[in-house]
């Protein structure tokens, strides 16, 4: 297009000279020839230096298009459209509305003034306290009386020379503003930006265009058309990154949901989740921060950190698929149900199939011949039976508790207890079945091996969905950061035994961050709440034997970044030394 205005625009210059040029070799008269000459050459320059303009005008929009349609932040976007269209009409203020989701009001995004030194919005970290414009009165009827809504309502735009003396709109609000300020608003121009399907998504207005000399003039017809091709150039613009807004939000909003459906499941995971997230960019910030050490080359761009931020938010999604029962489980004897009060019941049970035999023996000696040394000794015999009978079922409960390591000595009482047999409606069975003794014989915490697999799974789990999902390139990683948190550096770790040559520094990152956290978590149903001393403790010797990262565990350590997380997520018991 750009080659295409510039070969009409030579062609039209040069048929302009050619013309001219011919005019003068056809006039005989010598005099009138060099009259004639003089009075052509300031119109050769004139038109050469209007294609010239033309070119240069053209030239600038093209680049304004590249650079509109190359940003994809919005604030930094919504900032060089009023840029630019200041530029292009050499105006002194701008503002940039946006129309809300409810297309109900305009919100005030972008507002710039040179003489009052005024940026605000955008790039700026200053933000507006200006009311949005409302585009409808309280009774549903169109605003029209302010000229931006108008604009945004209709469509039209809106050019006026002199604000003061223009009638059909309210100025109540540029005028309190003059008066507060000592400005003088002038000239404006107001027009709206459409997008791709004429949905009116936002209004540009400009005030005080200034000639050469600094003087306020009307906004001239040709700025007036240049300045629209802007606005559809930047309402494209605009669109295409809202529709990539959309869909960020919307992939966000897939993970809360997820989020949700665990937290369904499991209130203590959803919690993990959100820590894990917290955890993790604390430590990712951390890393650019630092200016020492092997971490101090390591920069994460903001793709970067929003690629780990997503990972860590689906590190956990491969749990909604492990049943509830083994992801919560706070007893040994827990499964779908809570065993512990069958196991109680039977050996209440038993208590009382030992004392219906002791009445039995009692009443043979009573029916036979009475004797009180006898039945004194049948009565102290089954004391001491029932008595052991209670202490054990007291003990197997105690180890029912994942509070207690279960030592050699434990795990051999609770099998010598499940030999024990007893009837009951002509039937024997063990005092306890083969897999409560494997479930209560467990020595730390309440997941058998088989469980325990069960548990780790989620990991693979994990890594099979989100490699489902088509993620943009920019986030082509998450699936990959989010499965590994359970890798270690020597190998040993899961779902893919990955070792130190493959590990990401995000995985890494990520790794301490989910050990710490579950360490100290506060919220889980089968441990106590870890001290802070511990827990680091407990990492130090992962680091020792290169389960974790080291320089990633030293930052974590010599930062302090850990008690910062500890102050704000954990019970201030957990920092008391045992």
């Amino acid at each position: 297009m750009k080659k295409k205005i510039a070969k009409i625009n030579s062609t039209g210059a040069a048929a302009i000279e050619k013309l001219l040029r011919g005019m003068i070799k056809d006039t005989e008269c010598v005099q009138c020839r060099k009259a004639l000459k003089d009075l052509t050459s300031p119109i050769l320059s004139t038109v050469s230096q209007m294609f010239g303009e033309q070119m240069d005008l053209v030239d600038r929009l093209t680049e304004i298009g590249l650079a509109l349609s190359g940003e994809t932040r919005l604030e930094h976007l919504l900032e060089m459209i009023v840029d630019e269209a200041r530029v292009l009409t050499k105006a002194d203020a701008g503002t940039l509305y946006i129309v809300n989701k409810e297309a109900r009001k305009l919100e005030f995004s972008i507002i710039q003034n040179d003489s009052m030194n005024v940026r605000i919005g955008g790039a700026s970290t200053k933000e507006t306290s200006l009311p949005p414009v409302p585009l409808y009165t309280p009774d549903n009827i169109p605003n029209k009386s302010h000229v931006s809504a108008y604009c945004a309502l209709t469509g039209e735009t809106v050019n006026i020379a002199d604000v003061y003396e223009a009638e059909g709109f309210d100025f109540t609000g540029p005028r309190k503003y003059d008066e507060t300020t000592g400005y003088r608003s002038k000239s404006m121009l107001v027009l709206a930006l459409k997008n791709h399907e004429q949905d009116i998504i936002g209004v540009l207005q400009l005030l005080n265009a200034l000639d050469e000399n600094g003087d306020v003039v009307e906004f001239s017809t040709d700025v007036v058309d240049i300045v629209g091709s802007l606005a559809s150039q930047a309402a494209i613009a605009l669109t295409n990154v809202q529709l990539i807004q959309g869909l960020k939000d919307l992939l966000y909003s897939v993970i809360q949901s997820i989020a949700a459906a665990i937290d369904a499941k499991s209130t203590y995971t959803n919690g993990h989740i959100e820590r894990v997230v917290t955890l993790t960019m604390m430590i990712a910030d951390a890393v650019n921060k630092t200016t020492e050490g092997k971490l101090a080359d390591i920069q994460f761009s903001a793709d970067e950190l929003e690629e780990l931020k997503l990972a860590a938010w689906m590190h956990d999604v491969g749990k909604i698929s492990i049943p509830e029962h083994v992801v919560d489980k706070s007893t040994k004897l827990e499964t779908i149900y809570d065993r512990s009060e069958l196991v109680d019941n039977r050996f209440r049970l038993i208590a009382e199939i030992v004392k219906n035999r002791k009445l039995g023996e009692i009443v043979k000696v009573l029916s036979d011949q009475p004797d009180p040394d006898l039945i004194h000794a049948i009565e102290v015999k089954y004391a001491v039976e029932l008595e052991q009978i209670e202490n054990d079922r007291i003990f197997i409960a105690s180890c029912n508790i994942p509070k207690e390591f279960m030592t050699d000595d434990r795990i051999e009482r609770v099998r010598e207890i499940a030999t024990r047999t007893y009837e009951s409606g002509g039937e024997t069975f063990n005092w306890l079945s083969d897999d409560e003794v494997t479930n209560l014989c467990i020595r730390k915490g309440t997941l058998t091996d088989r469980e325990r697999k069960i548990i780790e799974s989620h990991a693979a789990i994990t890594l099979e969905m989100l490699s489902r999902l088509p993620f943009p390139k920019r986030l082509s990683h998450v699936p990959e950061y989010a499965a590994a948190h359970h890798e270690k550096l020597d190998g040993s770790g899961y779902p893919k035994g990955l070792t130190a040559e493959d590990l990401s520094l995000q995985a890494r990152i990520m790794a301490v961050a989910d050990i710490f956290e579950a360490l100290t978590a506060k919220d889980r149903p089968y441990k106590k709440p870890m001290k802070i001393a511990q827990a680091i403790k407990i990492l130090g010797f992962m680091e020792k034997d290169n389960h974790i990262d080291p320089d990633i565990y030293g930052l974590f350590l010599d930062s302090g970044l850990y008690m910062e997380y500890a102050k704000a997520e954990l019970d201030p018991s957990q920092f008391e030394e045992d």
